[in-house]
């Protein structure tokens, strides 16, 4: 009898100790969050909290937490309809949307579930599953503007259940007294930076949802937001900051860096591992930290989209001086190339400069030229509001509006159209669908996500001639229409002629295209830095129903080998002339 009482005291103590090591000393601290500017939305303070002593490293509370992804989704994402439900059950809990889609936790087992992510954090109109306009294509009274979604000519493939063992990468789930904690900088980067573009960062003394123009830079100068940021005291790095750090970062870059299957990498703990950056990283400052994830993203991943962008509020605002790996640096040679190759046929009046970046319209002979070095794109109500063409927005936009008036005035000898993409970097999704919707009146757009496996081609219009209606008018149908593409032709100056010329209504003339072929997707650190990668949604062509990917540019339909005749329109509309 003893022996079975010593036996169920063992076993008592076993429990009362397991129970003690489960129970943490928790703290409620609350924070103002600042969405994008430096007014208060919330108008109350937002609650984080800390474990066991550990004040560097936020947690959040899943119920409350569910408060701001609501206020995120409906103000800065601009959907009213979106609703999120919250259950918990002993060890489980769940977010519930109200589509029915569902993020499960299971504290147990230290897991994660969606039954599907990309529908979980959709849009809860019906737009295709991994739409990327962001202008909704409707003012606030309901008129059309600018834009059409053709649902009837999208089409959606769902992905996979995303189920992730979080205590593979040592992420703690805590449970105590009825309440469900994760980590701040975990559930910023599931839920808000894939979804938002952005990412939330926190100084320890405010919490704020920044993008990449919301700091500022040290060179052009920090906005009041940037100030705020770096002002708030520098304190190094607790080690359980720094090893969780480590872990999440990897996390972060296993499920949303769209080019880890192109690089080799199967997991970044791997890969740190096999450049001796892992024991770095966890027992780093946050300065040597900053300095070796600037190394990783910009010498050793070396793909022009992802970037180091600001270092800690820890580390103070510093200048990047950029230290790029070899295909940036060849890259940064094909950009001088080309732009020195265009400059003297400024003179000729082919070209212009505003601001620094030339949108221009310009007609030699029968051939209309559009120049522009980046895709930009203006609220909506700007072209609108314009009151005569010549007061048009100076961006990609305006730029379209303009030629399609221009090609189509009466007597207009304009028979090619040439759209020079030659020195074009990028930029604004928006403005790369509007002139592919000028072009091929229906523009599809296809996406492949590769955290998800899901797929999907959403199918627009573009209301070129502003009369609120998406008809032949707006179409670019009647003209001999070439793009000019070189090695500088990156990101969206890649996709458009990538998905042009898959149209066959459009003839490529130049050099191979720069590649880049996955969306920016902005991120964070745990201990404060930003930085941006490429993201899980990964831009492609679509072709006999098969998704292409279009990282390694595009093939000229015709070459042009010299860089300084891309940019003489005389003999360049002669060539033209001269094809068929």
């Amino acid at each position: 009898m003893k022996k079975y009482l010593l036996i169920l005291l063992s076993l008592l103590l076993i429990v009362i100790n397991a129970s003690a090591q489960d129970t943490h000393n928790i703290v409620e601290r609350s924070y103002t969050f600042y969405d994008g500017s430096i007014d208060d939305p919330l108008n109350k303070p937002f609650p984080l909290y800390f474990m066991d002593g550990v004040d560097d490293l936020p947690y959040v509370e899943l119920e409350s937490w569910m408060e701001l992804l609501i206020f995120i989704n409906r103000e800065w994402l601009s959907d009213p309809n979106y609703d999120l439900m919250f259950n918990a059950e002993g060890t489980d809990a769940a977010y519930v949307r109200e589509n029915e889609y569902h993020l499960q936790f299971d504290f147990k087992e230290k897991t994660i579930e969606f039954d599907d992510f990309n529908a979980f954090v959709h849009n809860s109109d019906n737009r295709s599953l991994l739409d990327v306009l962001s202008a909704s294509g409707f003012t606030d009274a309901g008129e059309s503007e600018l834009f059409q979604r053709n649902l009837d000519l999208s089409y959606d493939r769902y992905g996979d259940v995303v189920k992730i063992d979080l205590a593979s990468y040592h992420i703690p789930m805590i449970m105590q007294d009825g309440k469900y904690y994760m980590p701040l900088q975990t559930m910023n980067d599931l839920l808000i930076s894939p979804v938002t573009r952005a990412t939330i960062l926190f100084n320890g003394e405010n919490l704020m949802l920044v993008n990449r123009n919301l700091l500022g830079t040290v060179k052009r100068g920090l906005t009041e937001l940037g100030e705020l940021y770096y002002a708030a005291e520098k304190k190094e790095m607790s080690p359980q900051l720094a090893e969780f750090g480590y872990w999440e970062l990897c996390f972060v870059l296993d499920n949303l860096y769209g080019l880890k299957d192109a690089h080799e990498i199967k997991y970044f703990d791997q890969f740190f591992y096999q450049m001796g950056f892992d024991e770095q990283f966890k027992t780093a400052t946050a300065e040597e930290a900053d300095e070796l994830l600037y190394k990783i993203i910009d010498f050793y991943l070396d793909d022009l989209h992802s970037k180091f962008i600001d270092y800690s509020y820890r580390v103070g605002p510093k200048e990047v001086s950029w230290t790029t790996g070899p295909a940036t640096r060849k890259f940064d040679e094909f950009v001088s190339l080309y732009g020195n190759a265009r400059e003297p046929f400024y003179d000729e009046g082919y070209f212009e400069k505003v601001n620094y970046e030339p949108f221009v319209y310009s007609e030699t002979g029968n051939t209309a030229y559009l120049t522009f070095d980046s895709f930009i794109c203006t609220n909506a109500s700007a072209y609108y509001d314009a009151p005569d063409l010549d007061s048009l927005p100076r961006d990609t936009v305006g730029l379209v509006i303009y030629a399609h008036q221009a090609i189509y005035r009466k007597d207009s000898p304009i028979e090619n159209v040439v759209i020079d993409l030659s020195n074009n970097t990028g930029g604004d999704v928006d403005a790369a669908i509007f002139l592919m919707s000028w072009l091929l009146g229906d523009a599809p757009f296809s996406v492949k996500d590769t955290f998800t496996g899901a797929l999907s081609t959403a199918t627009y219009r573009a209301d070129v001639n502003l009369d609120r209606k998406f008809n032949s008018g707006d179409v670019l149908d009647d003209k001999n229409i070439y793009v000019l593409i070189s090695p500088v032709s990156f990101s969206c100056g890649n996709l458009v002629p990538a998905a042009l010329k898959a149209s066959d209504k459009v003839t490529i003339l130049g050099r191979t295209s720069g590649g880049g072929s996955c969306v920016v997707q902005p991120l964070s650190t745990a201990w404060g830095t930003f930085f941006q990668i490429s993201g899980s949604s990964r831009m492609s062509f679509l072709k006999n129903g098969s998704f292409y990917d279009i990282d390694t540019g595009v093939s000229p339909d015709f070459t042009i080998t010299q860089p300084r005749k891309f940019y003489d329109h005389e003999a360049l509309t002669e060539y033209i002339n001269n094809l068929y």
